[in-house]
């Protein structure tokens, strides 16, 4: 499918949009990320809703990579909503985000979070574990067909 998103990447903050791209492109995982920067907007493209009602809601991202602290709608609501319809329950969904906070991490996993992943503050060490990420969910994993 020429339009099929691999990757969701919901991140509001443009430095690590541009290294999370970079990461992608300097070892040849997708060019099929789309990048939402707030938590209204992620959950307007994963329910086909808003300026993203023409999308079709088959074309369902292979991983969403989502970050905690966003603006209008929170990370954690947004992990709520995706795992509570039974339509999008099954997209795998990696935190990645600067919070270390026990709360956040646990309520991630109650929600049902398939991985948690701390940002590291050194850049290599951050495209590393980009790599890594892509690596694993794009060419490794086997998610269901929705």
């Amino acid at each position: 499918m020429p339009n099929e998103v691999e990757i969701l990447l919901v991140e509001d903050n443009p430095s690590d949009v541009e290294l999370t791209l970079h990461a992608f492109k300097r070892y040849n995982l997708t060019n099929r990320v789309h990048v939402v920067r707030d938590g209204a907007e992620a959950l307007d493209f994963i329910f086909c809703s808003g300026e993203y009602a023409g999308r079709s809601f088959q074309n369902t991202p292979r991983v969403i990579l989502l970050d905690l602290k966003l603006p209008l709608v929170d990370g954690l609501e947004v992990l709520r909503r995706i795992k509570a319809d039974p339509r999008t329950r099954p997209i795998p969904v990696v935190v990645l985000t600067s919070s270390r906070e026990e709360r956040d991490i646990v309520e991630s996993y109650k929600l049902g979070v398939n991985s948690y992943i701390v940002k590291p503050v050194d850049f290599e060490q951050f495209t590393e574990s980009v790599r890594q990420l892509g690596l694993y969910w794009v060419l490794l994993n086997e998610p269901p067909r929705i």
